[in-house]
């Protein structure tokens, strides 16, 4: 299954198409209906499970959350103060830390936002101002999914880390963590220090449609002219 990430890789995300036709399932007691937009959600969310630790690979089970978290919440809770935003950002392009880590990819299994790589400012590839403001208005227009609605969407995701059989280092404390903060209301966490050490990926959240207007075609014409 892992050669069917690879589109992911052309800067456009692909998704399965998502239609209500009902077709019939067995489970060995009859017969059921099983709608193509569960096996297409249920495989779309397989396939960047199988990305996320492809590529990175010293994920924990709380990064694995975080991806799919980030799908859907964006970047809204680290915009409640813009000025500070834009201060701590300036702080990390200054660092001598090393921006690896790809230029851009998809979050979770929609692609509501993509993770931006800050080497695109070092780089002189996007202007500070054109990266701020779309990292900015990215906020703007989201709608999170209410805590209930997230824990459903969650327990499905869940279920198929857990039929993909993953096994985490200190997963069970992440789960622990993990659900008391659920019970707090509180959906939002932090990479792990594993990942962190292992990946250097600076990176802030920009939506779809933000990435794709503002972004992508820099990059683009950048190759154009090289």
């Amino acid at each position: 299954m892992l050669k069917n990430i690879q589109y992911l890789f052309s800067g456009i995300f692909l998704i399965p198409c998502l239609c209500s036709a009902m077709i019939p399932a067995g489970n060995g007691n009859g017969m059921e209906e099983v709608t193509v937009t569960e096996l297409s959600t249920v495989d779309s969310i397989g396939r960047a499970i199988e990305y996320q630790m492809e590529h990175y690979p010293e994920s924990q089970y709380r990064d694995v959350y975080k991806n799919f978290m980030q799908d859907f919440f964006g970047p809204g809770h680290i915009l409640t103060d813009t000025a500070a935003s834009g201060r701590y950002l300036r702080s990390e392009l200054a660092t001598d830390d090393p921006f690896s880590g790809p230029l851009y990819e998809p979050t979770g299994y929609k692609g509501n936002f993509y993770r931006v790589n800050l080497s695109l400012i070092k780089d002189g590839v996007v202007p500070y101002d054109i990266f701020f403001d779309s990292f900015v208005k990215s906020v703007q227009g989201i709608i999170p999914p209410s805590g209930e609605e997230w824990m459903g969407r969650w327990k499905m995701i869940d279920g198929v880390i857990k039929k993909m059989g993953l096994i985490f280092p200190d997963e069970e404390r992440d789960r622990r963590e993990l659900n008391e903060q659920f019970e707090n209301g509180d959906y939002v966490v932090h990479h792990s220090q594993r990942y962190n050490d292992s990946v250097h990926f600076h990176y802030r959240i920009v939506s779809k449609e933000n990435f794709e207007r503002r972004i992508l075609p820099l990059l683009q014409n950048r190759k154009i002219t090289e």
